[in-house]
């Protein structure tokens, strides 16, 4: 599609996003298409269309979605035509689309393998601009019972404490646990605090008959298992 502007009357009514979508099912829209038909409108000057591709272009500086995924409400908003209305519906929809990622991955997947770990939670945890600290509580198939963020911010041994960690643990009844952590940098190499916070956290779990299968450090698409690389 042609990304100078126009309005969308001057479309013929089976390239509209809209009636396209009717038609051929949301699958056959481009990105800007879908984008277009979450903004709903576009502005005086520009159709939605017009809008999207501008919108796409200036967060990733091409025409592709994901730089939406990393950007904020704020800087949304100072996009010309990008209101506060349309900036969290375009938030939200990006919201929706990580959950029912993880929706699905947590009917599909036995949690027995790293790569299913990080899968499971790499869409949710590779673009965050803070470092947070995950707990999975699994039972004695490895199937989840709960989840739990127990820490967010700069990640410091001295910080996450065992005790809360296998309280709680004790709580939902689980018989393993896994530990994951985000790095905003991209890099999940491990630092020195992530060695440390790991050990004490295994050994407690040694002591208490609920064992610390993996900690799994999420970077930008790719990950590190403390259990692949031998840490553990």
């Amino acid at each position: 599609m042609n990304k100078t502007n126009f309005k969308m009357k001057d479309l013929p009514i089976s390239a509209r996003p809209y009636e396209k979508c009717i038609s051929n099912g949301p699958e056959t829209l481009s990105d800007a298409e879908l984008l277009a038909v979450l903004l709903r409108s576009g502005t005086k000057e520009e159709s939605s269309i017009t809008l999207a591709y501008r919108v796409l272009s200036e967060c990733t500086g091409e025409d592709n979605p994901i730089g939406l995924c990393r950007i904020g409400l704020d800087k949304l908003c100072r996009i010309k035509g990008i209101g506060k209305v349309k900036a969290i519906q375009i938030l939200c929809a990006i919201e929706l689309g990580r959950r029912l990622v993880t929706a699905e991955r947590k009917e599909l997947l036995a949690f027995h393998q790293p790569c299913e770990i990080a899968a499971y939670f790499m869409p949710r945890l590779k673009d965050k601009k803070q470092e947070s600290v995950w707990i999975l509580h699994l039972d004695g198939k490895c199937r989840i019972l709960h989840e739990e963020k127990i820490y967010a911010g700069t990640v410091k041994a001295a910080l996450i404490s065992p005790r809360e960690i296998y309280l709680s643990a004790l709580e939902k009844e689980a018989v393993y646990i896994f530990l994951l952590h985000n790095h905003p940098s991209g890099d999940p190499t491990p630092s020195s605090d992530d060695f440390t916070m790991t050990k004490r956290i295994y050994d407690c779990g040694k002591m208490l008959g609920i064992e610390l299968l993996d900690h799994i450090v999420i970077g930008d698409q790719q990950y590190i298992s403390f259990v692949e690389k031998g840490y553990l």
